[in-house]
């Protein structure tokens, strides 16, 4: 029987960050391949599309979402202007802090490690070294779930979409990464509204 990392796509060999999580996938059967191949295959495709100019403003927008650091300001600032729904935006604001924490609790159990593409270095520097879920994901879809309930959804979940895309164009997530936490945070942010 041929061993399943063999049938891993070329480009996985030159990425020791993905072999244990592709070696689980690709285990996994069929879809576990087929998800590890088009994980990869977009995580290639979005990452090689990053160019100057565009790269230091996502790379400034990227770093509002480290620890939750935009959607804790906006929280705090609703609690603040919006008295009367004082207690709607803490129990918002506990939602997408739990979910931070969550998240953190969660990557050190599967442990994956973040993409390190000879050809395609991150962009930009990370807090861990550890990949699934994103938090930047996870908490930006808790805050867009647990603040519709006061604000615009569209914005907010445009915002934090494109916060979730940001981590692969920068090199420093997987596209399952991003989808994982998209899905943590959605799930969570719903007890904060």
């Amino acid at each position: 029987m041929r061993d399943p990392s063999q049938t891993a796509p070329s480009s996985a060999a030159a990425e020791p960050g993905a072999r244990r999580s592709l070696r689980a996938l690709l285990r996994g059967g069929p879809v576990g391949q087929a998800i590890a191949r088009a994980d990869l295959r977009l995580y290639r495709l979005i990452r090689s599309a990053a160019r100057p100019p565009a790269l230091e403003p996502v790379g400034r927008f990227s770093r509002l979402g480290e620890h939750a650091a935009v959607w804790v300001v906006l929280g705090l600032a609703g609690m603040a202007v919006d008295r009367p729904r004082r207690r709607r935006w803490g129990r918002a604001l506990a939602s997408v802090v739990g979910t931070y924490l969550l998240n953190t609790a969660i990557k050190g159990v599967f442990r994956r490690a973040r993409p390190a593409f000879d050809d395609l270095p991150a962009l930009i520097a990370t807090p861990t070294a550890l990949s699934f879920p994103s938090a930047h994901a996870s908490s930006s879809f808790a805050a867009a779930r647990a603040y519709s309930a006061m604000l615009p959804a569209a914005p907010l979940y445009a915002t934090a979409a494109a916060m979730g895309l940001s981590r692969v164009y920068l090199g420093v997530h997987y596209p399952t990464d991003i989808a994982a936490g998209a899905l943590l945070g959605t799930i969570t942010g719903s007890a904060g509204r």
